[in-house]
């Protein structure tokens, strides 16, 4: 058995930070979307903030894409990122769709799943462009 020596994290580009700064973003705006909703139950104000707030969410999410495919192509980072990121912008297109026609019974369950897998996209490590799960090229 071989044995690769370990390949030392390099410092992310700019590109990939600005990727990871588009994905917190996009999760904070999904969690105030949370937030708004819970005020559509009681206050006076909590559907014109939900609102607001589903706008703010679909542009982060598109920014959330153009991050991506920044850090991919120009950035050399995994196409990966592109997948998820363009995944995520339907979820917001349905999201939107859902919430317009008050299909509460799927809008909600979407939002917490979409809040969930962004958290997930947030906090695990990305690999590299052309390296595997283990690092290795």
């Amino acid at each position: 058995m071989t044995t690769h020596p370990a390949t030392a994290p390099t410092a992310p580009t700019a590109h990939e930070r600005f990727l990871r700064l588009a994905t917190a973003f996009q999760t904070l705006t999904i969690l105030f979307q949370a937030v708004s909703a819970g005020l559509l139950l009681t206050a006076p104000y909590g559907e014109t903030l939900h609102g607001v707030g589903a706008r703010v969410m679909y542009g982060a999410t598109m920014l959330h894409v153009l991050a991506a495919v920044l850090a991919w192509k120009p950035g050399g980072a995994s196409p990966r990122q592109v997948w998820w990121a363009s995944r995520f912008l339907l979820l917001a297109s349905a999201q939107v769709v859902l919430g317009i026609r008050h299909v509460a019974e799927v809008h909600v369950p979407l939002g917490v799943t979409m809040f969930g897998l962004s958290l997930l996209v947030l906090v695990l490590p990305r690999v590299p462009a052309g390296r595997g799960v283990t690092g290795r090229p």
